[in-house]
């Protein structure tokens, strides 16, 4: 792996020129925003299963994403988990291709870039605002695999176009929309405030070349009487001059979807602290928590409160269990662990008899060291665990991605999920694997006392039968009542329904070239 802006990056010297966007048998559109989380992601997700349901052959793309919640593809790469939940809205299998370019952030000013599904390297902010432009080949390319057998292609651009400070080699928004010639429509979120102002600065900040490509614009999280904001919307038409496409009333099932933005998990614990719990999880906020959708099975279960535990703030004593989740920089997170304090609040629920769960970088947290030599995640150096499970872990540059099957050594069930990880952990716990996979490979360890277990396995708990099984071994009051996989189905033909509603999808359609 290279640093610093030195990124391996594949060779695309076959590509056409940006200038000359070659001839496409499908059609597409882009979905751009006036900011980020206006709810693109969503729509994008809802527009596909709309689509996919009047018999269209539809496929996301997204030029580049930001995320640390990411998911593992079929041919063995990884992409954002939102690109993952829009192939599934289109009834496809997830491709590396829907995500081209994933910035995983590692430090504040620094992330680990993953190009078509593999690292290439890390780079600081400065640095990848450079690479940009040799970056856009490899995507031009993903966008026409992607669109290859597709009747149409739905495109999500990434924060915003107003961010004129970041245009220069743009690949994420009007750029790559220039370079393969497709229209874009505007959503602007009215649940923040300043709807107006956001899509008439978006306006005004534009080239006049990128305001003619805006087909129109969405209202998107709308609460109360839309009749009323029609004065708002001719405000917008008449000084835009943009059509308004739909205003979509705020869908109040978002939250049984998996979620990128880790600020997503303000609203689901504050929805799910009402529920009278049988089971409670502490699960502290870590600063650079990855896969967070882990907890989503768990905070959608009902009697199940899953507490997420910000900063400055202790672990509830009255946990059932701490569950540490992912991390993207696990010798970072530790570190900030222990300035929380939460390393005393985890040895004192293990010691007075409560369930620690690791999930990964969890996983390599509860261990008793944690060795990142080569700096591969963070500042290289070893650092202490938890040690409250009898093992050691080494972060290597080689990273694991793989999709697998097995079953629960303490619970008897059928788990599967996926690994996401560049490390190895070993250990005399980890002659106690957590779970045995498919071909006898064991994985994960748990604790000689059975009281803390960790695995690298994400989307553990997706599994119905596993995770009541689990949560059984918690409460035997907890009785069985979500099916996870079939609310997703079911909750994502809402959301198709929802925009059908309240959207102009033949003028979207009628866009879209």
């Amino acid at each position: 792996m290279r640093a610093n802006g030195n990124l391996a990056l594949p060779n695309h010297s076959n590509m056409p020129s940006p200038a000359k966007p070659p001839t496409r048998l499908f059609r597409s559109l882009m979905i751009q925003g006036t900011g980020s989380d206006v709810g693109k992601s969503l729509l994008v997700a809802g527009l596909c299963r709309l689509l996919q349901k009047r018999g269209k052959k539809i496929a996301p793309f997204k030029p580049q994403n930001m995320s640390n919640n990411a998911a593992v593809t079929l041919d063995g790469g990884e992409i954002g988990r939102a690109q993952a939940l829009q192939a599934r809205a289109c009834a496809i299998a997830p491709s590396v291709h829907m995500n081209p370019i994933l910035l995983k952030p590692q430090t504040d000013i620094g992330a680990q870039v993953i190009v078509q599904g593999h690292v290439s390297g890390n780079a600081k902010a400065r640095d990848f605002h450079a690479l940009k432009p040799k970056l856009l080949a490899a995507v031009l390319e993903s966008f026409e695999i992607v669109g290859s057998n597709r009747d149409i292609v739905i495109v999500e651009g990434a924060g915003s176009p107003a961010e004129i400070n970041l245009r220069a080699g743009d690949i994420a928004n009007m750029e790559f929309a220039e370079a393969v010639d497709i229209p874009v429509i505007i959503v602007a979120d009215i649940d923040r405030g300043g709807v107006i102002a956001s899509l008439i600065g978006t306006h005004a900040v534009l080239t006049e070349l990128e305001r003619k490509r805006v087909g129109g614009f969405i209202i998107n999280k709308f609460r109360g009487d839309i009749s009323l904001f029609n004065g708002g919307v001719q405000t917008i038409r008449d000084s835009t001059g943009w059509p308004c496409l739909g205003i979509v009333p705020y869908f109040s099932h978002a939250n049984r979807l998996p979620a990128e933005d880790a600020m997503s998990l303000d609203e689901f614990i504050t929805v799910n602290q009402n529920d009278k719990s049988d089971i409670k999880f502490a699960v502290p906020r870590l600063s650079r928590i990855a896969n967070f959708d882990d907890l989503d099975p768990l905070i959608q279960e009902p009697g199940i409160v899953v507490e997420v535990v910000e900063a400055g703030r202790p672990l509830p004593n009255d946990a059932d269990a701490i569950l540490l989740p992912g991390s993207k920089s696990t010798l970072t997170d530790l570190k900030y662990l222990r300035i929380q304090g939460w390393d005393i609040d985890i040895l004192a629920h293990h010691r007075q008899g409560g369930v620690v769960v690791g999930l990964c970088g969890g996983y390599q947290m509860l261990g008793n060291t944690v060795a990142d030599l080569d700096g591969i995640e963070g500042p290289a150096g070893t650092v202490q665990g938890l040690g409250i499970l009898d093992v050691e872990t080494v972060i290597s540059r080689k990273k694991t991605l793989e999709e697998v099957k097995g079953s629960d050594n303490i619970c008897g069930s059928r788990v599967r999920g996926y690994e996401m990880h560049m490390g190895k952990t070993t250990g005399k716990d980890t002659e106690r694997p957590w779970i045995t996979l498919e071909g006898g490979r064991p994985e994960g360890a748990q604790s000689s006392d059975g009281r803390v277990m960790g695995t690298y396995l994400h989307g553990l708990f997706t599994e119905d039968s596993f995770r009541h099984a689990f949560l059984n071994l918690l409460s035997s009051n907890h009785a069985r009542c979500l099916a996870y996989e079939q609310q997703v189905e079911n909750t994502l033909d809402e959301l198709s329904e929802h925009i059908e509603r309240y959207v102009d999808i033949e003028s979207i359609l009628d866009l879209s070239v």
